[in-house]
């Protein structure tokens, strides 16, 4: 039970539980993203630039080996439009993490603006502050 309780008391740490939340929005995120760059940017960028599909993009360097309509050993490709895709979806997980990053830099930064009260005056200075009344007098 020792082992049991050691894994409780480690597994319900802050950071742990932080970590694992981040994580498991962080994979959300990246659908979210790959989605984004998939079904929405690259077909427009795809039809600027000539109607060309991203997912299509390869270049053949052997072909099917075919035994009348069955395939024997399959085409190796060199898939580089789905890379080409794969690279945006990093950049803009990338520049969304970074933007999320400078904000909570910036939030920190402005708690740490913020003026603390002045300390109290210790007895010496509270005596020389009389003093000083007094002989001003």
């Amino acid at each position: 039970m020792k082992l049991v309780d050691e894994f409780k008391a480690f597994a319900m740490r802050g950071n742990v539980v932080d970590m694992a939340v981040g994580i498991i929005i962080g994979g959300a995120f990246g659908k979210i993203i790959s989605s984004f760059v998939g079904d929405v940017l690259m077909p427009p960028l795809g039809l600027l630039l000539g109607g060309i599909d991203f997912k299509d993009m390869s270049v053949t360097l052997k072909d099917a080996v075919m035994n009348g309509a069955e395939v024997v050993t399959p085409a190796v490709s060199l898939n580089y439009g789905m890379f080409i895709q794969n690279v945006v979806d990093f950049l803009i997980i990338a520049f969304a993490i970074f933007m999320a990053i400078k904000a909570m830099n910036s939030m920190k930064k402005k708690e740490e603006e913020v003026p603390a009260a002045p300390p109290a005056p210790t007895k010496d200075q509270e005596l020389l502050s009389e003093i000083r009344d007094l002989l001003k007098k």
